[in-house]
């Protein structure tokens, strides 16, 4: 496990979903759906000062990406499972009359090779049309969802998005933003890592890396090793050797200042763990800070467990208790090689960012404080 470390900067935590007080306007609405190598999920929101409401949601584990390492093809049952999901999308989105959308699939959909024939058959069956987005953008719109929860005294930020094909880390210099306008400086990074000149102060992107390893594809890595502790080790190994040129990785970096945010449902099933959390609540889990501590005593809570004390484990379940431990060696490998102690923990990611720069874009959030 990870070494003690001092501790690092923090975060501090500003909710974004809470119901909308009233019924909205549908031409105020705008909908996010990511559909990635495990999970449809999708938010229906409308803006609210600088933030937003979340009037509707849906969330479903698909496991479309599975089999894929082994045929690099999407399989016919993974694409009827993904479809049936995306048809109830399609039935929120007309009964609100959504008309600001926007649609992605990430890696699977990247890597399979009958990817665009699926896209071609949701279209036909749904009336949906899904766009594939490349890394850098998903590493992007990761980035500003969390923009609320990047501290004022954070100088430089690693962003990490686990997802379950990929992941992304972004590194991001905030030394020369005001300290008030560092959360608005990642913002304005939705249009772009590298914007056009501004008169505001500009967060600078150091270097970014999309891992082509998530929870599924690690754990696929390494699903001939029986052991269970084992198994955990060489993936969180494995990880760490994908790192070697991302910049940040070669350089000793300043403990002060320092902040990492995690973004994926390993870092929020770590955190409900923590917590001891019966059933999941959103508003106790978004903006926690973890020490590495106290990551790395759930982390070996779950190794003692073993696979079937996982499954029953009402904060895992029996889909995820494989998943789990994948994401908690991607977890730990980041622990190991970044000087801090504390985690920033988000229940925020691709839906987010989507629905935060189609608003930015649109110019219906308000300046002021995230």
């Amino acid at each position: 496990m990870a070494p003690r470390r001092p501790r690092g900067a923090g975060a501090f935590p500003k909710p974004v979903e809470s119901p909308a007080p009233i019924p909205p306007d549908p031409n105020a609405l705008y909908a996010a759906l990511d559909l990635g190598t495990n999970s449809c999920r999708m938010l229906i929101a409308q803006p609210k000062g600088s933030q937003f409401h979340v009037v509707d949601s849906f969330s479903k584990s698909v496991q479309l990406g599975h089999g894929l390492e082994r045929s690099g093809r999407l399989s016919r049952a993974s694409m009827t499972r993904t479809i049936g999901a995306l048809r109830v999308c399609q039935q929120k989105i007309r009964r609100h009359n959504v008309t600001h959308m926007r649609l992605v699939a990430t890696e699977a959909c990247r890597r399979a090779q009958n990817a665009r024939d699926f896209i071609r058959q949701v279209r036909r069956e749904t009336g949906l049309s899904l766009e594939i987005i490349q890394p850098e953008e998903e590493a992007r719109l990761a980035v500003i969802s969390c923009a609320p929860l990047v501290s004022t005294r954070t100088e430089q930020l690693l962003v990490v998005d686990i997802g379950g094909g990929s992941t992304e880390l972004v590194w991001i210099d905030l030394s020369s933003v005001p300290r008030r306008d560092r959360p608005a400086a990642i913002m304005r990074l939705h249009a772009g890592f590298h914007p056009p000149e501004s008169p505001f102060p500009a967060a600078k992107v150091v270097d970014w890396i999309s891992v082509p390893l998530g929870v599924a594809t690690l754990r696929d890595q390494f699903s001939d090793v029986e052991d269970d502790a084992a198994r955990y080790a060489l993936m969180s190994w494995f990880f760490e050797e994908q790192l070697s040129e991302f910049a940040p990785y070669k350089d000793v970096q300043a403990r002060e200042g320092f902040q990492i945010v995690g973004t994926s449902g390993t870092v929020t099933t770590v955190a409900a763990s923590h917590l001891g959390l019966r059933r999941y609540d959103r508003t106790k889990v978004d903006g926690l800070r973890m020490s590495s501590d106290q990551i790395e005593a759930v982390i070996q809570r779950y190794l003692d467990l073993g696979p079937v004390g996982r499954r029953r484990d009402p904060r895992i379940g029996q889909d995820r208790q494989t998943l789990i431990m994948s994401g908690a060696a991607i977890l730990q490998a980041l622990l190991r090689l970044w000087p801090t102690d504390r985690l920033s923990v988000a229940d925020r990611g691709l839906r987010e960012g989507l629905l935060y720069a189609q608003m930015s874009a649109d110019g219906v959030l308000e300046d002021g404080p995230l």
